[in-house]
């Protein structure tokens, strides 16, 4: 069902190429909700978020294309980065296997806050971002130029982390702390040990 409301001044030639361009965007939008549940932007829907994580990435990888990619960006076997991400890797950013970065994650890694004070005169300022194995971040956080965050980490929604983070470490907030700790057991199960004594296992 379209908008017919909504209707821009075109010539005959461009009129075709918009209805089929229209037409297209219905059968994939109606495609992924169908197979998905899913209502996505036209440009999530038009191009294969495999294919994209297959070029920046290793091994099934998906990279929305919505999501920015720049510079040095190596990313492990089996992760997942979700739509509007940025992930910078003009200092270099490298990041592991079995990752989840949530949906409006921001990696810098590099930033320009010298530059902006000094009106010019100062450098832009790089250094390198690792994320290690098994970690997830949390939907809207950014994580600042020369952070490393270590394996089997969980980052917290909307953390800004600018300080680096050892193996399996809960952090949150802005700026991000340790608030726990990770636990694994030898049949996968995953514990999550709250410096407040809550310890719910997933």
């Amino acid at each position: 069902m379209t908008d017919d409301s909504w209707e821009p001044e075109l010539d005959p030639e461009q009129r075709h190429l918009f209805e089929l361009l229209r037409g297209l965007r219905e059968a994939l939008r109606e495609d992924a909700h169908r197979r998905y549940g899913r209502v996505n932007p036209f440009a999530e829907d038009l191009l294969d978020w495999k294919e994209k994580g297959a070029y920046v990435g290793g091994v099934d990888v998906t990279v929305y294309d919505s999501t920015t990619v720049v510079g040095d960006v190596t990313i492990g076997d089996h992760t997942w980065v979700g739509p509007f991400c940025s992930l910078d890797g003009t200092g270099g950013l490298t990041i592991g296997r079995h990752c989840s970065i949530s949906a409006g994650t921001h990696l810098i890694s590099h930033d320009t806050v010298r530059w902006a004070l000094s009106g010019g005169t100062a450098a832009y300022e790089y250094a390198p971002i690792a994320i290690g194995d098994c970690t997830f971040i949390g939907a809207h956080s950014v994580v600042t130029r020369g952070v490393t965050i270590g394996e089997h980490c969980l980052v917290g929604a909307g953390s800004v982390v600018t300080r680096s983070l050892p193996p399996f470490t809960i952090a949150a907030g802005s700026p991000a702390r340790q608030i726990g700790r990770v636990e694994l057991a030898d049949d996968g199960a995953v514990k999550l040990l709250y410096d407040d004594g809550s310890s719910p296992t997933l």
